[in-house]
């Protein structure tokens, strides 16, 4: 039996449709159901006997997912959670095969196009981002955005990709773009489970919806349960569509259609979804689909039964509104086909099954099976010429593995190597050269795409100097801002910005000023406070084609983004293999200001959270306007932190403004010297040079740099370059001891090989442990000071030539 050829989509209605017809699309939904079904089933028994490592599975939801697959249409896009398999497979963006593939996480994007083995089972994706760059023609194609674990986590990206169709069909600007639109007509699915919408973040996206007005989605898989606590634990009124019904649209206010049918009625839910979703598609209506009566036969996942939890007459009334059970029921009462003719369907489902789940694990396993026969093989010759009698037993040992996985035959080779280290027999190089390509190819299947490295990269964008007239003006800092943004708006109609006071006060430091009168209020855009769902909405943006700046007001607030901004943006590229990207430029500002919310520099947080998007951390305004040019030209995700006490600075204004770049990676040397290595960025980089004028006074000769980014960091190695001059470092930060400074000493000491070249031990210089008090005299206790970088340069001195430099204390 062929995978699914004829897929789930597209609605029905009996009197457009011979009785035929119309009982070969029930069959059909019917087949792909109990596959779905069978899948999980064996899904489940493959993890409890070791083959795989975890399993999570969306039996039970199969025949409310057929129904949502009805409505589903090319250019639309999907965000949803852990359990859509039977969507999947009714759309056509998925099959059995592939299903099986990534539970088996076979690292072959060809076998797992999802994620490449990267995430585990029912974390779903389409591919839509090509290896040079370009993106798919998404108007022709099904889309499904990458699955993430953490629930709720999803649905600020499913506002974005709902936004975008509102902003292809109302900004006329934009009708050029076909590949990712057509006139605006997408809708965008989200599903979640009746348990994650007590999660804020879906409150808050859901808040969002109702007020933007996009064509977004949201169906809730209700089974009365989130794991084992009950919905009455869970959610006001035990009812999530009760407990949102005061957004329901009413005349003359914005707001939801919101819907409730049973899982298990095939007719009802058709019926339901063709109306919700053709009211969302041309209305531009936030739909609520509150799916009630689900089950879960297999309780939450493979790591442990719901019969611990659910009481006997719970688990008897879900045996009986089984779905698919009752589709059956329906199906043969109303003569769509015979109990006969299902038995037969029935077992070639389950023959079909088995042969997909078999055929993805042979494949893995012949992969598997060849690199052990070779690996094996070389120890072995290795062991007839060696005087290590436990080679034989590695190389036996490696033999008998059941079930073996890349991990034994390289930690095998490994300690082969180890074993025989005093050795030099060539057998031995035939070893150690087939790890090192073994190697290469893990590092591919592993480890690769946390950026997307296409031709497209930021750090493939050519740097071009700001250049300056002759009598160019000295004006504040917000000014070249303003006026690189006004540039950029100009050249390039996808660029959009928003967030809290973007749009009609031009942001709280007028970076934006008298830009939303120029280019309209579709392009920039004030929003509510709602950090986590601004980010999502630049996210979802930036994966259907536009260039978004989604500003957070301060570096501070960047903590209620947390979650879309690292289990979503960073690890997009990773986790779908360069499969998908989503390149949103975060706008915010930080350091040094007044007060615990408006002093933030939690650079060290950023940099453990953020990895997959590059941080930015301009000491001026000039600097951060060639950073924005940089990145509205690549094609990842940044954030740039502009210094908080820098917009009224003065500072020439370029005369190339919307042309000159900053590339990332590379450091500034901002002043030569010879005595002392001084790395910091930002607001404290200014700092640094004031005290620089105090230290040549006292004959201590600094030289500074400014990384400009910290990842990537310093690709030249310009730092190491400065300390074979000086032999000794200090870095210089706002963040907490061990924060930013020690990720910089990591990157200068052990990437570049800084640690050759001290004569003294590296030094850090860094705010208090505590967040920052209100006013000038608690920033001056608390965060490094033009006195205490002086006295820790000149304290650097004193240790290496006390005589010619006496302790000052």
């Amino acid at each position: 039996m062929p995978e699914s050829t004829l897929p789930a989509t597209g609605n029905f209605t009996e009197h457009e449709l011979s009785f035929n017809d119309f009982r070969q699309i029930v069959i059909n939904d019917y087949r792909i159901g109990y596959e779905s079904r069978q899948a999980s089933i064996l899904g489940r028994r493959e993890v409890l006997t070791g083959k795989a490592k975890f399993g999570i599975f969306g039996d039970g939801k199969e025949v409310a997912q057929l129904a949502m697959a009805k409505a589903f249409k090319k250019g639309d896009w999907r965000a949803g959670y852990y359990r859509d398999q039977t969507f999947m497979f009714a759309t056509g963006m998925s099959t059995l095969k592939e299903f099986f593939a990534q539970l088996y996480a076979h690292p072959d994007i060809e076998k797992d196009p999802a994620s490449g083995g990267r995430q585990m089972n029912c974390h779903y994706a389409t591919r839509f981002a090509n290896p040079d760059g370009s993106m798919v023609n998404q108007a022709d194609t099904m889309n499904c955005s990458a699955d993430i674990s953490t629930t709720g986590g999803h649905m600020p990206r499913l506002l974005g990709l709902a936004y975008a169709s509102k902003l292809y069909r109302q900004n006329k600007e934009l009708e050029g773009l076909k590949q990712f639109s057509v006139n605006g007509n997408e809708v965008a699915f989200g599903s979640i489970g009746n348990g994650a919408t007590s999660e804020g973040i879906f409150l808050e996206t859901f808040n969002a919806a109702g007020v933007l007005q996009v064509p977004m989605a949201i169906s809730v898989w209700d089974d009365a349960y989130a794991i084992s606590v009950p919905a009455s634990l869970q959610t006001t009124k035990e009812d999530i569509s009760e407990a949102l019904r005061g957004f329901q649209r009413e005349a003359g206010t914005n707001g939801y259609e919101i819907f409730k049918v049973r899982g298990w009625d095939y007719v009802a839910l058709c019926e339901t979804y063709a109306v919700a979703i053709e009211m969302c598609r041309t209305e531009h209506v936030p739909v609520l689909i509150h799916v009630t009566e689900i089950t879960q036969p297999q309780g939450h996942s493979t790591s442990g039964s719901h019969e611990r939890y659910k009481p006997a007459e719970r688990l008897a009334w879900e045996t009986e509104h089984d779905c698919l059970l009752q589709m059956r029921k329906w199906m043969i009462n109303s003569a769509v086909i015979t109990e006969a003719e299902l038995d037969d369907l029935e077992d070639a489902a389950k023959k079909h099954v088995r042969n997909s789940q078999r055929e993805a694990w042979n494949e893995l396993s012949a992969e598997i099976k060849a690199e052990l026969k070779e690996g094996a093989a070389l120890i072995e010759q290795l062991a007839r010429h060696s005087s290590v009698k436990e080679l034989g037993k590695v190389a036996s040992s490696l033999r008998a593995c059941v079930d073996p996985g890349r991990r034994d035959i390289v930690g095998a080779i490994r300690k082969a190597l180890r074993l025989t280290a005093k050795e030099h027999q060539p057998e031995r190089k035939a070893l150690t050269d087939w790890l090192t390509e073994e190697n290469k190819a893990n590092k591919e299947r592993y480890n690769s795409k946390l950026f997307s490295d296409t031709p497209l990269s930021p750090l493939h964008v050519k740097a071009i100097a700001a250049q300056y007239a002759h009598d160019a003006k000295m004006i504040d800092g917000r000014e070249i801002l303003n006026a690189a943004f006004d540039a950029a708006f100009e050249r390039d109609e996808r660029i959009v910005a928003f967030g809290e006071d973007v749009g009609a006060i031009g942001d709280v430091n007028q970076g934006f000023a008298g830009l939303q009168a120029k280019f309209g209020d579709l392009r920039i855009t004030d929003t509510g406070i709602r950090e986590s769902s601004i980010i999502g909405q630049g996210m979802g943006l930036a994966m259907r084609g536009l260039k978004p700046i989604a500003e957070i007001q301060y570096l501070d607030y960047w903590i209620w983004a947390i979650t879309v901004l690292s289990d979503d943006i960073a690890s997009l590229s990773y986790r779908t293999k360069g499969g998908q990207k989503a390149p949103l430029i975060v706008r915010t500002r930080g350091h040094r200001l007044e007060g615990i919310w408006h002093s933030g520099s939690p650079m060290g947080a950023l940099l453990n959270a953020l990895r997959g998007i590059h941080i930015c951390v301009p000491r001026n305004m000039t600097q951060a306007a060639g950073m924005y040019n940089t990145l509205l030209q690549g094609d990842e995700p940044a954030i740039v932190i502009e210094s908080l006490n820098g917009y009224r600075l003065k500072e020439k204004m370029p005369s190339n403004i919307g042309e000159f770049t900053v590339p990332l990676g590379k450091a500034e040397v901002v002043k030569q010297g010879t005595d002392v290595t001084v790395v910091s960025y930002g607001s404290t980089l200014r700092i640094v040079e004031e005290a620089a004028v105090e230290l040549s006074q006292m004959g201590i000769n600094i030289e500074i740099i400014d990384p400009q980014t910290l990842y990537p960091f310093d690709l030249d190695h310009d730092c190491v370059n400065s300390l074979k001059k000086t032999n000794k470092l200090l870095v210089v930060d706002e963040d907490i001891p061990g924060g930013g400074s020690a990720y910089i000493l990591q990157q200068v000491l052990e990437v570049q090989g800084g640690y050759s070249f001290l004569d003294a031990a590296p030094k850090t210089l860094c705010a208090k442990e505590h967040r920052p008090p209100y006013g000038s005299d608690g920033d001056y206790f608390t965060k490094p000071s033009v006195d205490d970088i002086i006295e820790a340069i000149y304290t650097i001195m004193h240790d290496n030539n006390p005589g010619k430099f006496p302790a000052i204390f």
